[in-house]
């Protein structure tokens, strides 16, 4: 059986945002930004709370804010959540936000910590995708909005696999971008810097020394940013003047012995 579509005042038929992992940190971010912006959204989280932060969209911004909740690193609860957003909402932007990262020995990193990651960081934003892909491209002029890392340039030891699901999210978004250009699909990729999202990631940071905070940006302006670019059609932003030009000073070789020895630090004071 269908489901009417979302629709305004006027009777036309609203279209949405979607933003995955968006109780806390930079999807919250973006939640907040594309609100005040007066753009609809679809929240999808794991957390049940997400409910409360709909509703104070709704009476902050005076827009509409719905959510879908859902454990995106079960390949079931993808497929059930772009089923049901599929079915309720027209969306003419997806932020595959969501991921999952941290520091640690890989020798010490547990089985299903690994599937995690990978599920989450990797499965997640290609099924999400695909799934919502035909809704998206039927809105004639759409973008997607892929958050990877500046991790994603450069391998780093005790990151697990973190840095190679991220340069998975690059390669994947470039390869999108170049199959759906001429279809009215945009597709970007953002790679912010460290961020203090909480207060444990704010300590982690704070372990690494100056490397860390020298690189630190805040939620609300990767958010503000990468919005706005993706409205332009820029294919990779770069939020941090600072991690862009070291990432493409220092030769990978170097970099990659440089963070190591700074996540290292990190890990071996925790």
């Amino acid at each position: 059986m269908s489901i009417a579509k979302q629709t305004d005042s006027s009777g036309a038929t609203k279209k949405y945002a979607v933003v995955t992992g968006a109780s806390r940190g930079l999807g919250r971010a973006f939640a907040e930004e594309l609100a005040a912006r007066n753009i609809p959204t679809v929240l999808v989280s794991s957390n049940h709370g997400i409910s409360e932060f709909c509703e104070q969209l709704r009476q902050t911004y005076q827009t509409d804010s719905e959510y879908v909740v859902a454990d995106l690193t079960r390949e079931e609860d993808i497929l059930s959540a772009a089923e049901e957003i599929n079915a309720k909402y027209e969306v003419f932007l997806l932020v595959n936000n969501a991921g999952l990262g941290g520091s640690q020995a890989f020798e010490n990193t547990e089985v299903e910590r690994i599937r995690r990651i990978i599920g989450l960081n990797v499965v997640a934003t290609s099924l999400l995708t695909r799934q919502l892909l035909p809704n998206l491209l039927r809105q004639g002029n759409s973008f997607v909005l892929n958050v990877s890392s500046m991790a994603a340039h450069t391998p780093i030891g005790y990151k697990m696999v973190y840095p190679a699901s991220k340069a998975f999210v690059n390669a994947f978004s470039f390869g999108l971008r170049a199959e759906f250009k001429n279809r009215g699909l945009s597709v970007s990729v953002v790679c912010p810097g460290a961020m203090a999202t909480s207060e444990g990631i704010r300590k982690r940071i704070e372990k690494q020394g100056f490397f860390g905070k020298l690189t630190l940006v805040s939620p609300e302006k990767v958010a503000r940013k990468s919005i706005s670019q993706t409205f332009r059609g820029k294919r990779e932003i770069l939020v941090n003047p600072v991690s862009y030009f070291f990432s493409q000073i220092v030769p990978e070789r170097i970099r990659t012995s440089l963070l190591t020895k700074v996540v290292r630090r990190e890990v071996e004071t925790k």
